[in-house]
């Protein structure tokens, strides 16, 4: 199953409405910015990779609508504040623009950037597992967080076409279930073998030698190598570093914001305490009690075995060996 996570036809950008999955798949149309800000606010669409996407798409609309192109990213860029390809779309969007460069074709450019990015990744992910087949991951970071194969999922569909098969132990991800409802729905529709398991019993397999690796993939990362991730993510390094497993970052360089010098300056999302209060329209914690829900964590570098982009293989020192990738 080949998934179309967005496409432009004329003037109307057409989503995969994941608030859905995995139980129906239905397209969510965007054709202001308003709509596109509230497809990337209320995560129709999700993953930092596929959100700059949408986001270079949603600058053109406003472009094709007469807009202040300036006013248009500021909005677009308070819609989800973590993920660094946000701000790395608009902005290269704006720069288009002022060079007065056609933006249908820098937002198509920007599109297909994404795609031969997580090829790469994929392939320098195959690498360094080696032998490794039996994997982790957290959160979503696949073909749905991405417009194709993903970051942290590439390895497994690039790795079925060379005839590699990976165990893939997919994190639930609480609150938002989106290793369950997301990651499972995915690869299992791919036939590549897959189980979920909550966050909580990642521990227990890793005890038992049941993982050999993680791979997740990241909004955004310091130029220290600290990493943002979905909540959760820290818990899964800790543990790793404790048991010996090696801990892998699939990281486009479109997210590494070497204007932070570390995870501390990473702004992090909280959002609504409904999505941990209620499930399914029913709630699951006693009417007013206190609720807290950040969207992300941060994991220190220190924890973090390589962090591999589309450019190559990053080990430690990060911080020397992450500019070294940007005069590539």
């Amino acid at each position: 199953m080949d998934f179309n996570t967005v496409q432009l036809k004329d003037r109307n950008l057409i989503m995969l409405d994941q608030r859905f999955l995995p139980n129906k798949v239905d397209y969510y149309t965007a054709s202001t910015k308003e709509q596109v800000f509230y497809a990337i606010k209320e995560m129709v669409v999700r993953g930092a990779p596929l959100i700059g996407v949408v986001a270079a798409y949603g600058m053109y609309l406003s472009y094709l609508m007469g807009e202040d192109l300036e006013k248009t990213a500021d909005y677009l860029n308070s819609s989800r504040p973590t993920a660094v390809n946000l701000s790395w779309a608009i902005k290269k969007m704006l720069k288009a623009h002022d060079e007065k460069r056609n933006l249908l074709l820098e937002a198509k450019a920007i599109h297909q950037e994404d795609i031969d990015t997580n090829r790469k990744i994929g392939e320098y992910l195959i690498d360094i597992l080696g032998e490794k087949r039996n994997i982790l991951t957290h959160c979503n970071a696949g073909a749905l967080a991405t417009t194709k194969y993903g970051t942290a999922t590439a390895p497994f569909y690039l790795g079925r076409e060379k005839g590699i098969h990976y165990k893939v132990y997919a994190d639930e991800t609480r609150p938002r279930l989106q290793g369950a409802s997301l990651t499972a729905f995915e690869l299992f529709h791919n036939s590549i073998d897959v189980t979920v398991i909550t966050d909580n019993m990642a521990a227990h397999f890793m005890s038992k030698g049941k993982i050999e690796a993680v791979i997740t993939g990241c909004d955004r990362v310091a130029a220290n190598g600290d990493t943002a991730n979905k909540i959760g993510t820290l818990n899964v390094s800790v543990i790793a570093k404790y048991y010996h497993i090696p801990m892998y970052i699939a990281a486009p360089t479109s997210t590494i914001d070497m204007s932070l010098s570390n995870g501390d300056l990473i702004p992090i999302e909280e959002r609504d305490p409904i999505e941990v209060t209620s499930r399914f329209g029913i709630n699951t914690v006693p009417i007013g009690v206190k609720v807290l829900n950040p969207a992300f964590d941060v994991t220190p570098h220190e924890n973090i075995t390589a962090i591999v982009t589309e450019k190559g293989i990053i080990y430690p020192p990060f911080k020397e060996n992450l500019e070294k990738i940007f005069l590539l």
